[in-house]
């Protein structure tokens, strides 16, 4: 009974976590670049009282063992990169990626960080960045009097100043790839970081081998399901009441050889 509220108070903070997980994806229904993160669980060790197939006598043994099992733990967070839903909006410098890849931003401290959220602005330095003022990688400087930014499929950028009868090309937006993109650290700010899991950046130019091609006057949405989210919560919810079920009954056995031994 002891080891049926161990059990039961591990699967209780298993299901807490991915409420967690399932509150945050809501939460993100409309965050811009969005990926919905999905938990993964693990059994954890036995108790094993009687190994599968030991001798039981001189002619039989145990067909399948005595294996108590001691609850579950998370083991993990997944980052989905599934394709979002692409609005179309009236901004310029908002642009959208067809397929993989990341925009590439400068941190404050020289690094660079990846992004799906390409809601671009530009600064007073006339510097395209992102929402937070990031510079976008490559840098590029939008020249005065710009009446239009013109942004290519593949990244290339063309500025049409008044006065001037051909368009300036200001440089070319250049996209990021990973081996292992649900290896990349959420940093918070529609924001990932590299790390030893991901493998280092793939650099390449959109719509060539494996990199999607940017769209202009787009932005690409959460790809997160509130249908698909919502019953997995309901889901998340009974598994929670039922292990609560066995902690209740366990309490209630406990109580019943507490007043009668």
């Amino acid at each position: 009974m002891q080891t049926s509220l161990w059990v039961s108070k591990t699967g209780l903070a298993a299901m807490d976590a991915k409420l967690t997980t399932i509150s945050n994806n809501l939460a993100n229904v409309d965050t811009t670049g969005f990926k919905k993160d999905r938990i993964a669980f693990q059994d954890l060790f036995y108790q094993v009282q009687t190994q599968p197939g030991a001798q039981l006598d001189q002619q039989n043994q145990s067909p399948s063992g005595i294996q108590l099992g001691t609850g579950v733990r998370v083991v993990g967070t997944q980052k989905v990169f599934t394709t979002g839903d692409t609005s179309t909006t009236s901004n310029q410098l908002d642009l959208a990626i067809d397929g993989q890849g990341f925009f590439r931003v400068e941190l404050p401290n020289g690094e660079t960080a990846y992004t799906r959220d390409g809601a671009f602005q530009v600064n007073s330095e006339s510097v395209i960045v992102n929402s937070a003022g990031l510079p976008l990688q490559p840098q590029m400087t939008v020249p005065e009097n710009t009446t239009a930014i013109t942004i290519a499929t593949d990244g290339t950028v063309s500025a049409t100043v008044s006065g001037e009868s051909t368009a300036q090309t200001l440089g070319q937006i250049t996209l990021a790839n990973f081996v292992n993109a649900a290896g990349l650290e959420a940093t918070g700010g529609n924001l990932y970081k590299a790390t030893a899991a991901s493998g280092d950046e793939v650099e390449g130019v959109a719509g060539e081998d494996s990199f999607g091609s940017i769209k202009q006057y787009a932005l690409e949405g959460s790809n997160v399901s509130v249908v698909e989210e919502m019953v997995d919560m309901i889901a998340t919810q009974r598994a929670y009441e039922m292990n609560a079920k066995v902690v209740s009954a366990s309490d209630e056995m406990l109580q019943f050889v507490s007043q009668n031994m």
